[in-house]
């Protein structure tokens, strides 16, 4: 079962057992991961109201933002790594740079409709996952059968990966792990004449590569995306571009995928990805989505 479709088209991540935003207000969100509780900003949070649950006072973890850019975290009895769980997969958790943990938990409902895609093909599928970070959707292919090629400019990154991916059990999955420029790796992958099934990315607003290669995200998606959509094979089944890029709007990502694939038929849709608020019923955006489907049997 996917998860869900809600407010104002939202795509709602509502199937976590070991993960909840608990509340948000006043520019900060209260979360439960697993045993923890961490207090996080999100600038999303720009409403105030009363903070009744008790978890505000007693958090395991707070990142407190500076005045001056950045900010720093502060614990109370967290530990240095801890684990969670979504249906199959396991990942490692440990507070880092700017308020992360190492997982974005609302990427789940991309991880559902990427594995429903690949278990209904009935085939032996390949997916090239761009900007990979610490794994969710490659685990989440692997997972559903698929050969799948991980591409992260941070060595760092990669290596946690492999981790989930050893503590998920998939350390023998047909999963191939690269730390590389991701526009680089996929102009060479054109020269080899390589095709995938199914197309993920998740480009950052900005970032280098592991060779100081810049990359904005204004200047940069248009031409990765056209050069992506000569990697797809003959019967491709998605595309899928993730962005938290503030000011992205949805709508944009929907103009991307239809004009560098309108060859291709299929259906485009785009929406905002979310997750839902314990305390005030609210949904929380969280970025935005495009996805490509072939609908039409070719």
């Amino acid at each position: 079962m996917e998860s869900g479709q809600g407010i104002n088209g939202m795509w709602i991540a509502e199937r976590w057992r070991d993960f909840e935003v608990i509340d948000a207000s006043g520019g900060e969100k209260l979360e439960k991961w697993g045993n923890y509780l961490l207090v996080r900003p999100d600038p999303q949070v720009i409403w105030n109201t009363p903070r009744t649950h008790g978890g505000w006072k007693h958090p395991n973890g707070h990142y407190h933002c500076s005045s001056r850019g950045g900010g720093e975290w502060e614990f109370f009895s967290l530990p240095q790594q801890w684990s969670i769980r979504y249906g199959e997969m396991t990942f490692w958790l440990k507070p880092f740079a700017f308020k992360h943990t190492g997982l974005f938990p609302e990427q789940a409902v991309n991880w559902d409709w990427i594995s429903a895609k690949i278990r209904g093909a009935g085939r032996p599928v390949s997916v090239l996952n761009l900007f990979a970070y610490t794994g969710g959707a490659t685990l989440a292919a692997a997972a559903a059968g698929a050969l799948v090629t991980h591409v992260d400019a941070s060595k760092g990154m990669v290596g946690w990966a492999k981790e989930n991916a050893a503590v998920s059990g998939l350390s023998d999955a047909p999963i191939r792990w690269l730390v590389d420029d991701c526009m680089k790796f996929v102009e060479r992958e054109i020269r080899r004449g390589n095709h995938y099934d199914g197309i993920i990315m998740d480009p950052p607003s900005y970032g280098r590569g592991p060779k100081g290669e810049i990359w904005k995200i204004e200047d940069s998606i248009h031409p990765l995306i056209h050069a992506c959509a000569a990697l797809l094979s003959e019967k491709p089944l998605f595309f899928l571009v993730n962005s938290y890029t503030t000011g992205l709007a949805p709508s944009v990502l929907t103009y991307l995928l239809a004009t560098e694939l309108r060859k291709r038929g299929g259906h485009v849709e785009s929406g905002e990805i979310g997750l839902p608020v314990r305390e005030s019923r609210l949904v929380l955006p969280c970025g935005a989505t495009g996805r490509w489907e072939q609908t039409v049997p070719r």
